[in-house]
């Protein structure tokens, strides 16, 4: 049976994408950005963004950029995706880096990736400026987001802005008439990790545009839409979903100000779609079913639940209207949260479509351009990140018994390899097939389930596997559990005997509000007694044997995914 998807607009590079979603969308608003003024907001058209791009990259050739490679490092911000799209839509290859590194690490990565200039906003002047008088690497160029004139040797992205407009005026059309190699590196992106560790992943617009097509071919974003851009720009989930999908489709992006600010943000900005990670959605979740038991109205929401399913099997959907209350909470006009880089707790997503708020579950690496497969506008299954994407493959290799190995990926989207290091290269690709390194099973329907991390699962001595995830999950839906991981502790030091544990982060408040627990101890006890009660529900081998408290968050990377192998250092050096 033909598989039912979207019409799409074709695209060949992320220049093609610009010009022909531009002429679709020119007058519509593509930012909307806060002014120093309460309640005034600077909205920045698409016809707007598109002349700035152009404006930006006549300055980079100008500046003899062109053929270079040139990093950005700010928070979530105009001129970062400004910079990305000057640089990769005609002047050379756009090398975002992490805005969290420390300044080893942004020295590190400048010196490996042979940046001949950099983009930033004012909080790594001083370390870039060392780092340039230094002579690390090919570093020539420093360009300021905030300054308003060209200083002390630095370069003011207004001027530069101000100076490819006059010089296109003048007939300048070197960026303007750039061709693009649609199949060569134009995107360097470090994966997460220490700098040693990380690998420089080389994608091409062949690769990201084969990508925001298969995404609009299966989830429906349009130029209504207002986006909220929380995650951090250098990611890929967030660079092509939040960032250059909006774009594609004519959206409207918003800028969150922080964890602390996104109901805020949802509000005021009216936000409809949004893209981030399960641990975010969880604790909002968690937050609003907390303030409706707080005020009394559990069971009329869970009554209200009944009715709404009961109606949608008779195909009427009244769930805005029955959690009217809820949905005010969330600005009112929230219809999608598309959710990744990690695997979502069931129960919660089962909640927030529940209540007519559509949770869709994605899967993608930074090496897969990100996105392989997501729950779709058409089919959509609980627990399952959905259906590979229409133009890639997947398969599972050496399934075992219960149908689970390996996830394979073929397809336009799999990166062109890690640069400068054939040996990994070699590992990841074998035969064109991208070996991810995650565990999961596809169902009779195509449906594909994550199980947890090769790397992670647990090998017990009687050859059962035990996937930490899966545990940590239901040790996460304990009242009071901020987090947890689980890992194989050596049994008497055999390291090929390993005994399952986890170490809990606790909310304190939590513990004292509902429990009446404040203590350590008290709280161990307690835990312990609650992961019992897991225990029951899992076979034997997967009981957890062994727990740990502590109110000190897990090691994560930007996008919330716990640093598993830090994590299991610090776990095992407690021992």
């Amino acid at each position: 049976m033909k598989r039912k998807v979207h019409k799409i607009v074709e695209i060949t590079d992320l220049k093609d994408m610009l010009n022909k979603s531009g002429k679709l969308y020119g007058d519509r608003p593509a930012y909307k950005l806060k002014t120093e003024n309460p309640n005034e907001y600077k909205i920045i058209t698409h016809k707007e963004v598109r002349n700035d791009i152009n404006y930006l990259g006549t300055a980079f050739i100008k500046m003899g950029l062109k053929g270079k490679r040139i990093a950005v490092i700010s928070e979530n911000r105009y001129e970062w995706g400004l910079s990305y799209l000057a640089v990769a839509c005609g002047t050379g290859i756009i090398v975002p880096l992490d805005k969290a590194l420390p300044d080893n690490e942004i020295e590190s990565l400048i010196a490996r990736s042979n940046v001949e200039a950099i983009v930033f906003s004012n909080k790594y002047t001083e370390v870039l400026k060392k780092i340039k008088e230094k002579g690390i690497g090919k570093l020539k160029h420093l360009i300021s987001m905030d300054l308003e004139e060209h200083t002390d040797g630095i370069y003011s992205i207004k001027v530069l802005l101000e100076k490819g407009k006059r010089l296109l005026e003048e007939g300048m059309k070197d960026f303007v008439d750039a061709k693009i190699d649609a199949d060569s590196m134009s995107i360097m992106l470090f994966t997460s990790g220490t700098t040693a560790m990380s690998k420089a992943v080389m994608l091409s617009h062949k690769n990201i545009c084969s990508n925001l097509m298969d995404i609009a071919s299966v989830l429906e974003v349009h130029e209504k839409d207002v986006m909220l851009s929380f995650l951090p720009l250098h990611h890929v989930f967030e660079c092509t979903t939040g960032f250059l999908y909006p774009l594609y489709k004519g959206a409207c992006v918003a800028y969150c100000e922080g964890i602390k600010h996104i109901q805020e943000n949802l509000q005021e900005y009216h936000i409809s779609v949004m893209v981030s990670v399960p641990i975010l959605y969880e604790s909002m979740y968690k937050r609003l079913m907390k303030a409706i038991e707080k005020q009394g109205k559990l069971e009329i929401v869970n009554k209200g639940i009944k009715i709404s399913d009961g109606l949608l099997k008779l195909h009427i959907d009244m769930r805005k209207k029955i959690f009217k209350e809820i949905h005010d909470k969330l600005g009112g006009c929230v219809r999608l949260f598309i959710s990744g880089a990690a695997a979502m707790d069931p129960e919660i997503e089962k909640g927030y479509n529940q209540l007519g708020i559509r949770i869709a579950q994605g899967y993608g690496l930074t090496e897969t351009s990100p996105v392989v497969a997501a729950g779709s506008d058409f089919d959509y299954r609980l627990g399952s990140i959905g259906k590979v994407f229409p133009s890639e493959e997947v398969k599972i290799s050496k399934p075992d018994e219960n149908g689970i190995g390996e996830l394979l990926v073929k397809g336009p989207n799999v990166m062109l390899g890690y640069y400068e290091n054939e040996e990994e290269t070699k590992k990841a690709l074998k035969d064109g097939w991208f070996h991810t390194g995650d565990l999961a099973r596809i169902d009779k329907d195509g449906f594909i389930f994550i199980v947890g991390r090769k790397k992670s699962v647990i090998v017990l001595k009687n050859g059962k596997n035990v996937f930490p995830e899966e545990l940590e999950s239901l040790v996460n839906r304990i009242e009071g559990v901020k987090e947890s991981f689980v890992f194989g502790k050596p049994e008497n030091g055999d390291e090929k005997n390993p005994k399952v544990c986890v170490k809990i982060v606790y909310d304190p408040e939590i513990m004292e509000e509902m429990y009446k627990i404040t203590e350590e101890e008290e709280v161990k006890d307690f835990l312990t007694t609650k992961v019992k009660d897991i225990n029951k529900t899992v076979p034997t081998y997967k009981y957890i044997r062994e727990i740990e408290v502590t109110t000190e968050e897990l090691i994560k990377t930007t996008t919330a995914k716990v640093k598993r192998h830090e994590e299991m250092k610090k776990v095992l050096v407690k021992k």
